[in-house]
């Protein structure tokens, strides 16, 4: 089965890739990640260890890896009022994994982005709108969590 699209080709902010590495300990950087995303204005609903999970099922000896599923609930409602599909794509992960100890790297991609790209959502401008909030939302949680990393290495 091949792609209709090439991955290589797209360009990471079209689907709102985001990156950010903390130099702190893992439970240092969840706890983090946790409090500048619910100033910013998610919430988080569902959060859990992918890593601690395969660990002890399948004995995989991967390194600290966890999810928190954040979540604005108005922009949810509003998402789903466009289009009840984005609920498969929900909630909007913010994931911490370990480089090394020490070092974490923070990482998202926006569903409000990748719904519109796959055509599960409207390209009107009700979602524009819900794309430009969940935006502005995430990039001032990245912005802080940028100034931790600077902070750090000063």
């Amino acid at each position: 089965m091949s792609l209709p699209i090439d991955p290589e080709t797209i360009d990471p902010d079209a689907f709102g890739e985001k990156q950010a590495v903390l130099e702190m300990d893992h439970e240092e950087a969840i706890e983090h990640v946790r409090e500048v995303c619910e100033d910013v204005g998610f919430g988080i609903p569902v959060e859990f260890s992918p890593s601690e999970l395969l660990n002890e099922k399948v004995d995989a000896d991967r390194d600290p890896y966890y999810v928190l599923g954040a979540c604005n609930p108005e922009i949810a409602d509003r998402a789903l009022d466009e289009t009840m599909r984005i609920g498969g794509l929900f909630p909007c992960n913010m994931i911490v994994y370990q480089e090394e100890p020490g070092r974490q790297r923070v990482y998202h991609v926006s569903i409000m982005r990748i719904a519109r790209l796959l055509g599960t959502a409207p390209d009107n401008e009700a979602w524009a709108e819900i794309i430009d909030t969940t935006g502005d939302l995430t990039e001032e949680a990245f912005d802080r969590f940028d100034s931790v990393e600077r902070e750090t290495r000063e």
